[in-house]
């Protein structure tokens, strides 16, 4: 029996870097094979480690090759890629393109692709551990059955929601593309806060790492809203209404949301600083 990512195959990425490398790992782990990956990456560097880590011979610039592929991932840096997209249209003519790159809209897309049927998806970096949450969003011209080979190949990362308008990965961007950054700073700040009152960096560290990992789980599985169980951890008096009010009183909240805005205002920008 075929595997449900063997139906994808044969499948492209333009761009072999950190998220390809997350999603190809995904694909081979759910039993996709090497030779029906075709990878586009100019940089000597990462066409070894795809060689060394999937088996994957990649190739410089794009090519004949790709018109084999019936999906092409686009995953390139906004900046780059209406240079990759006009090297590369005239073999992808009859794929459908899924793309990862942060603010460039599909109206772009289309136009430098010649094609309607594209995808937009936001994942994030823990899709390198199959822990990653995308978002995605398609476009009228993209079938049922398309959008269910985009959803078996976000699957190998970890979860997705669809969103029902391309202005929402604007904010889906500031929220759980660059979500992973803000929780590593809060690591940081809590390991450097727990080493400062006399536990070792490793042991602050650990046990930093093992209360996210903790309490992203029980807001997993509950049903209840954060605040709720911001509230059963938070006795008045106590520890933990100490540390809040003193967060409160910092303007923590205020300053975290300012930043999930700037990072917003900055997708918008990129689709139209790098856009058509």
């Amino acid at each position: 029996m075929p595997t449900s990512a063997s139906l994808l195959s044969p499948i492209a990425f333009i761009g072999g870097g950190n998220m390809a490398s997350a999603i190809i790992g995904g694909l081979i782990r759910q039993g996709l094979a090497a030779d029906q990956i075709e990878v586009v990456e100019p940089w000597e560097t990462a066409r070894e480690a795809l060689l060394k880590n999937f088996g994957i011979t990649a190739q410089p610039e794009a090519g004949p090759l790709l018109q084999r592929a019936r999906t092409v991932v686009w995953a390139v840096k906004p900046q780059t890629f209406k240079d990759a997209a006009a090297q590369a249209h005239a073999h992808t003519a009859d794929a459908l393109h899924l793309s990862v790159a942060a603010g460039i809209r599909s109206d772009s897309i289309a136009l430098w692709l010649g094609s309607e049927r594209i995808v937009r998806t936001m994942p994030n970096t823990p899709a390198l551990v199959g822990k990653g949450m995308s978002a995605i969003y398609a476009r009228p011209a993209v079938s049922a059955a398309e959008r269910a080979q985009v959803e078996t190949i976000l699957a190998s990362t970890g979860d997705f929601l669809w969103v029902d308008t391309e202005k929402q990965l604007d904010a889906v961007t500031a929220l759980s593309g660059s979500g992973p950054a803000y929780v590593f700073y809060f690591l940081e700040a809590m390991t450097r806060a727990g080493a400062a009152m006399g536990l070792t960096a490793a042991q602050a560290h650990q046990l930093a790492v093992g209360t996210f990992v903790g309490a992203s789980e029980l807001a997993r599985r509950s049903d209840e809203p954060p605040a709720v169980l911001r509230e059963r951890v938070t006795s008045k008096g106590g520890t933990t209404y100490a540390a809040l009010q003193s967060m409160e009183a910092s303007g923590v909240s205020a300053a975290f949301e300012a930043a999930m805005r700037a990072a917003e205002q900055r997708a918008l920008e990129l689709g139209n600083e790098f856009g058509a």
